[in-house]
């Protein structure tokens, strides 16, 4: 079963294909955000150079958030696009889910962290047993220090991963210490390849995926719609 998966909520962009559990492509692009152009020539070119057609996916999968809210619209609008045209199945995967898988067999609980602007992060706890990955606390928006003193009771060593370290890590380290530890610089940006992995393990498990339902998971409201109560 080959399934095409994007994520576009972040100043990455990345795409990729799987095969069951065979990663056959992806594509990783760290340089502005212009996903509105990138993005489906990027697809095309990940397609061709893994000789792939679209109409041979047999599945889609997208990251539906939290983070940019402009990326994430254009990806899941992307996805949907292609899930509509032969009525395929379309998978949607948190980032935060997709961050945390970043890091397979992890020891320890894995903690991804993006900046939710406003001194907030988006975040929750995520675990690995038995070669399956479980959320463990639900993905929010919480400010920095709230999020600390969570972590401060919790017994097991943290490890943290996400574009939200740069700006975070240093007040994390200094409140939590030796108990926490940074993933791999090369772990820390989203990959499409975690996204196609996790929806096609929902997928699988009984996710129907369909198209026309899946809405962003942006967890708040923008500033906009905080303003204007909408």
């Amino acid at each position: 079963m080959k399934l095409l998966a994007l994520d576009s909520s972040s100043i990455v962009a990345t795409v990729a294909v799987v095969d069951q559990d065979k990663v056959i492509g992806e594509m990783i692009i760290n340089h502005k955000k212009n996903h509105s152009q990138k993005l489906m020539p990027l697809l095309r070119q990940l397609l061709d150079e893994v000789e792939i057609k679209f109409k041979d996916i047999d599945a889609f999968g997208v990251s539906i958030g939290p983070g940019s809210f402009t990326g994430i619209r254009i990806g899941l609008s992307a996805m949907k696009a292609l899930a509509h045209i032969d009525n395929k199945p379309l998978i949607g995967v948190s980032t935060l889910e997709g961050l945390a898988f970043n890091l397979p067999n992890s020891k320890g609980i894995i903690c991804p962290i993006l900046d939710a602007q406003r001194e907030q992060i988006y975040t929750g706890l995520y675990k690995w047993e038995d070669n399956q990955m479980f959320s463990i606390v639900e993905d929010q928006a919480i400010s920095a220090m709230e999020w600390i003193e969570v972590l401060k009771k919790r017994p097991e060593s943290i490890q943290l991963v996400g574009d939200g370290i740069k700006k975070f890590a240093p007040i994390f380290k200094e409140n939590l210490g030796h108990k926490i530890s940074l993933a791999p610089i090369i772990s820390q940006m989203p990959r499409a390849s975690s996204i196609a992995n996790l929806a096609l393990e929902k997928f699988l498990k009984g996710e129907k995926g369909d198209y026309k339902s899946i809405v962003p998971h942006y967890i708040r409201k923008s500033q906009a719609e905080q303003k204007f109560g909408v």
